[in-house]
């Protein structure tokens, strides 16, 4: 990432590194007054901005720190909240409807409740488990090959490695189909089939598990929209959501079936984007 970067610097200095936030102490409020945030998160311990008069987005000053910190040998221009892309991709029903608005991401969910442009509620929810294979290891004895060759001079240990999970699938591995030569090529082929059949059954279960908890994690932030007194809790018919990553069907319908929402799915590229939020910016 860093030699794409530097090369395009040198074609030209009008580059703009753009993040998408995706600490977990972050959220939505339904105010921009700051004696009244309080009721809602730790003010003292975050940054926000005002979206509009209405609502705000706010993140930990420690995680925007980390943030710069891990870009610190290529810099950064602009960090978005999820909450902020959402509500651009969403413009025209956030501004027209009651409805319930996600982001979905690989590891997070970004929550709100909108009604005809007021926010209601916003709650960033977190996957909390991690997928096998989801940790690069470097090999130290790798170090010294990299930055004597491709890296030129930069040192590993200040590039921090961040989980970005989407558009990238889970590596399986092949078993060892061998067991011998007394195996005839009929028996072969019943074991392959059944070695490609078990490897589709575990990845729809993968799938099916992940799904099922992003329904839970929406079902807990409705029931505390709905139950807490510090939100003007409305009743909810719609919901539409902002895949990044290719949700399944499951999801669909958990929402439809268990909490009788009707539920609308939009595909999002989130480095396009980021893009064009950069170009609004800039």
């Amino acid at each position: 990432m860093y030699e794409f970067i530097s090369a395009l610097y040198k074609e030209t200095p009008f580059c703009y590194i753009s993040v998408l936030d995706k600490s977990f102490s972050q959220g939505a409020i339904p105010t921009c007054t700051t004696s009244e945030m309080g009721k809602y998160c730790d003010i003292n311990a975050s940054e926000y901005r005002c979206y509009s008069t209405s609502w705000a987005f706010y993140t930990s000053e420690y995680d925007i720190e980390a943030i710069k910190h891990d870009y610190r040998s290529i810099g950064v221009d602009f960090i978005f909240s999820p909450f902020t892309l959402l509500a651009n991709f969403f413009k025209d029903k956030i501004e027209s409807t009651l409805s319930i608005f996600v982001l979905v991401q690989s590891n997070a969910l970004s929550f709100s409740v909108f009604d005809h442009g007021e926010l209601l509620y916003g709650e960033h929810l977190s996957m909390q488990h991690e997928r096998e294979g989801d940790t690069l290891l470097i090999d130290s004895s790798m170090d010294e090959d990299l930055d004597a060759g491709m890296m030129d001079g930069i040192d590993l240990e200040d590039i921090a490695i961040e989980d970005d999970s989407s558009g990238f699938e889970d590596f399986g591995t092949i078993e060892d189909l061998d067991s011998g030569d007394s195996i005839d090529e009929f028996s072969e082929t019943v074991v392959l089939n059944e070695v490609v059949q078990e490897k589709e059954e575990q990845s729809s279960s993968g799938g099916f598990n992940e799904d099922y908890q992003r329904f839970v994690l929406l079902q807990g932030a409705l029931n505390t929209f709905y139950k807490d007194p510090k939100y003007k809790s409305q009743f909810v018919e719609n919901i539409y959501i902002a895949d990044s990553i290719g949700v399944s069907s499951d999801l669909k319908n958990y929402l439809e079936e268990e909490i009788f929402l009707t539920v609308f799915i939009r595909k999002i590229d989130l480095g396009a984007s980021l893009c064009d939020m950069a170009k609004a910016e800039a």
